[in-house]
């Protein structure tokens, strides 16, 4: 935790000793890029790499797009780091947080932690800027303070500029039509029964909300013949639609097992990994009956810990899909 320390510690004062003179702009950002240093495009991101095979070290800015606030500045931060760092670098502990400070008008979030990956202990930093309606994330990793000068000085030197703020619209899809639902009129449920060789063995019930302003619940009920009886996941994050995806990051998944009831004291209970998946999505009213599912198929072909097995079939096919039906806040279906 050492590296970790001492990096939180030099950046503490880059929010107010800002350059007069930048070199580079991207998105809503400007800065002054580390000398000496390798520069790399792709989209949504812009980076900055150094190494010394001979001392093994290595160190890696990425100044990452702008998209939309949260409304919150401890969110954004959370949704940016689960999908930038914990996403992307596999880190499942929390990172630690300064104190939310103010720049320019800006909320400004930092936080970072130690991690380890093939070379050995490193070291990884976020910041995100939240106001004007937008956010914007700049990272460091890094494995040697040799590079700290260059990070402090790249980061001291960031400014971001204001944008007019949106009117902010709820999340739903643009490309359905007008007697299609959209993800936000239901609550989205789907239901398995599981048999064994004496019969039935219990079930499992998975529900989703997904909120006007941006956010979703997620919720699964496990429930089996032999104790303990119930298993039980909640999870809570963000969700972002583009076109006909749907991106679902979350910020916090739990679990508890009961011993013959739900409402029994949980027997175990602890966190769950956090895991930013994409899925293309379609409405179907699959019976004719002017009942609506809402089909998920996550874009890497792959099945999700949260949703499970795929098992829907689509004209006697079996498809890499999730099929949830459309039901009330009591789990009933919508006639």
């Amino acid at each position: 935790m050492k590296l970790l320390t001492l990096f939180t510690l030099c950046l503490l004062t880059f929010a107010t000793s800002l350059f007069a003179q930048t070199s580079e702009t991207y998105d809503i950002a400007t800065f002054t890029p580390p000398s000496g240093w390798k520069k790399q495009t792709k989209e949504g991101a812009v980076l900055f790499t150094i190494s010394d095979e001979k001392k093994g070290t290595f160190a890696m800015l990425t100044v990452y797009a702008s998209g939309e606030s949260l409304g919150d500045s401890k969110r954004d931060f959370e949704k940016a780091w689960q999908e930038f760092i914990a996403g992307q670098l596999g880190i499942k502990g929390n990172p630690e947080l300064e104190p939310v400070a103010k720049n320019d008008g800006w909320d400004v979030v930092s936080g970072g932690t130690a991690f380890e990956n093939e070379t050995g202990p490193a070291a990884v930093l976020l910041r995100t800027y939240s106001g004007f309606g937008k956010t914007f994330s700049a990272a460091a990793i890094f494995n040697s303070r040799d590079s700290l000068p260059a990070i402090e000085a790249f980061a001291s030197s960031i400014t971001v500029k204001k944008t007019a703020v949106e009117k902010q619209q709820p999340q739903t899809p643009d490309t359905r039509s007008g007697s299609q639902p959209s993800v936000t009129q239901f609550f989205w449920k789907q239901s398995q029964s599981r048999k064994d060789i004496g019969g039935y063995a219990g079930y499992s019930k998975n529900t989703y909300q997904f909120n006007a302003n941006g956010t979703y619940q997620f919720s699964r009920v496990d429930f089996q013949n032999y104790t303990p009886k119930y298993y039980l996941e909640n999870e809570e994050g963000t969700y972002k639609i583009t076109g006909n995806k749907i991106t679902i990051t979350p910020t916090k998944a739990i679990f508890s097992s009961h011993q013959i009831k739900k409402e029994d004291p949980p027997l175990k209970s602890g966190n769950l990994g956090l895991t930013v998946v994409q899925y293309s999505f379609e409405f179907m009213d699959l019976h004719n009956d002017g009942r609506w599912s809402l089909l998920l198929s996550p874009v890497n072909g792959v099945e999700t810990k949260r949703d499970g097995v795929f098992s829907f079939l689509l004209n006697g096919e079996k498809r890499k899909t999730y099929s949830y039906s459309a039901v009330n806040a009591n789990g009933e279906l919508v006639p």
